[in-house]
This record gives structure tokens, sequence and C-alpha cells, in this order.
């Protein structure tokens, strides 16, 4: 590649980062080879995790982002290569690179990348399942030997294998101790379910939108739930018995309930208790979840499962506008998924 064309491709990689997965799929479905970088281990300040990829069809067609600099010049570069040879790279970039310098690895920042290709004669099938996959918020593990590029996709539901099993908990990605395995976590994006079409739940829907959940509002009073106050795609106007039928709260889910209506939120604390969701909070005073308490228990719930619930919700950062509690709540929830699980 001549130096001309690296200097065209660094100019580009500042564009619109969308996910590299569809564009992956649609270059596919068109009959074209495909590259696909991902981080693999990173060291240090480098700006995006173990499991970050890029998807490259061609010098000015690439999506997705392995650094978010001028690394993804030599990770494009690498990526035509592999979509010519089918031989499988794996690059790295350190403190002693002028273009790792450039892209933001100068405080001791090192990362690794693995390029492999994407064949439509051969691989539709796999990007099918990912797809699939994620369709129906199922977790799973793809294993990439790094030496030839040979995957296979582990059922994170099934699977009894304890690397994919910690991979899942932790939901975390990076290369596994024989350092020949690349072991890639997707699993579902985290959810918030917002119960309560609130002022609260205006600024906590908008918020966790700008912060990558998917976000669902669940609430009966259809003048709250308008498509006035929130977008349209994200409201379910219902009760929450009904609407969790269609809407599982499943471990990478939070549940707030910000309605301060009694018979609304316990309706669905009662859902949420009974669910593997990651997070439960509950708006109002202690006064008034003391109440809620002892309806709880008279409900048949135990001390051990009432302490799931973050109530008064939210951390405790002083907020009183509606913004500022809403900000507290989504600190507490962004928490509760960072930190992994119990085993």
């Amino acid at each position: 590649m001549t130096d001309t064309q690296m200097t065209d491709i660094a100019a580009k990689s500042d564009a619109p980062i969308t996910n590299p997965r569809a564009a992956a799929r649609a270059w596919l479905e068109a009959g074209r080879p495909v590259a696909i970088a991902t981080v693999i281990d990173t060291w240090g300040s480098a700006p995006v995790r173990a499991g970050g990829q890029m998807a490259i069809a061609d010098v000015d067609e690439f999506q997705g982002s392995v650094s978010g600099g001028c690394v993804e010049a030599d990770v494009i570069a690498a990526g035509l290569d592999v979509i010519e040879t089918g031989k499988p790279e794996t690059l790295s970039f350190g403190i002693a690179d002028e273009t790792a310098w450039r892209a933001g690895l100068a405080c001791g920042g090192k990362i690794r990348v693995h390029v492999s290709k994407l064949d439509p004669k051969t691989d539709m099938d796999f990007v099918k399942q990912l797809d699939a996959a994620a369709a129906a918020r199922a977790p799973i593990v793809v294993t990439t030997r790094l030496a030839d590029g040979v995957r296979e996709i582990h059922d994170g539901r099934t699977s009894t294998d304890p690397v994919v099993t910690e991979a899942i908990r932790r939901a975390h990605s990076g290369v596994d101790k024989s350092g020949e395995t690349f072991v890639h976590a997707l699993t579902p994006p985290p959810r918030v379910i917002i119960v309560g079409a609130t002022h609260i739940g205006q600024h906590l829907a908008t918020m966790a939108t700008a912060s990558g959940y998917d976000v669902k509002v669940i609430d009966p009073r259809t003048a709250f739930a308008s498509p006035a106050r929130f977008d349209p795609s994200q409201i379910i106007a219902g009760w929450p018995e009904d609407c969790f039928k269609k809407l599982a709260a499943d471990p990478f889910s939070a549940i707030a309930t910000l309605t301060h209506v009694d018979h609304i939120d316990d309706e669905a604390l009662t859902i949420a208790l009974k669910s593997p969701c990651r997070y439960i909070g509950s708006l109002g005073s202690r006064r008034t979840h003391a109440k809620r308490v002892d309806r709880l228990k008279a409900a048949g719930f135990t001390d051990a499962d009432i302490a799931r619930i973050h109530a008064p919700i939210g951390l405790d950062i002083e907020a009183e506008t509606p913004g500022e509690i809403a900000t507290s709540i989504l600190a507490q929830i962004i928490a509760a998924f960072r930190k992994a699980p119990a085993a």
C-alpha cells in the first residue's frame, strides 16, 4: 500500500462510527469479503476496550473503531491484506509507535488487534447466528484461535465451560491463559426499564440512551407515556404485569420504579424481585420505603429479597432537581453493571 493511500485512510478514519457487524453483514450479503479487526488486549490508556471492533471492506469503506485515532490507518491497511490473503494477522501498538502516540496511547497505553477475514461464501451463517442471539438478548461467547482465525460460538445460557461462563458472568473479553485464543463475550446491551413516565423518568431516559443503554419506559397512564414526552420507540403504555410478559427482566436489565404510586410501583417490584435482573431501584423517602417493605413482606418476600431494592433510589449526592436525581440513579445503575455479579 502506498503512502498516499495510507494518508487517505488516516484522513477518513474520523468518519461517524456505526455498528461494524451490521456493516459487515451488508457487505457480505452484497457478495463482498470483509476483514474484522478486534481489540484483543489493552494496557494503560488504550481508548477502546478488548472486544471493540472495526469492519473493513475497502480503503474508504469501514465502520467501527479499534483506537479512536491514527492506529486505524494501519489496521485498515492490514485488513485489506487479510482480505487478499485470507491469513489472519495480530498487530501490536504501543508507546514506541508514533501512530499509537497520536492515537492517545502515549501514557503507557498499548493495544493488540487481531484481523481476520469473513467470506460471503462461508461466513454468512456465522454472522446470522450472532444477529439471532442479539435479537433474542441471548448471551454468547465467540472463541477465535489467533493462529488461524478459526471461530466457535458458545451459548452462554447452556455452556458448562468455565471460561465461557466466567466471560458471560463478568461480561469480559480477553485472551485466554494459553495466549492462543481470544474469548469474546457478546452479552445483550444493558437495558434500563423505567416504570413511571415522570419528569425524572424523562431525564433518566435521555441520559441512559446517551450512555448507550437500551431504554424502555412503562406506564399505564397514557397522558404520561406520551410520544410528546418520550421517544415513541421507548414507550410501552400499560400495566407492568402486562408489559413484562413481552419484556423479560433478564440479568442484563435494570428496573427503576419512579411513579411514586404504590400499586403501580409494587406491581413492578413484585416482578423485578422474582427476576434475575441486575439492578432494582425505587423512588421514595425512607418512610415511604418502610411502608413498601411491609407490603412486600405481606406478599411473601423475605428480607433478603427486599434488600435487592435500592431505596431511596440513586447515589447519595444530595440531588434535588429531577435532572440531578436522574443523574444519581444512572450513576448507581452504571455501578451495578460495571461490577461483576456474585458467582
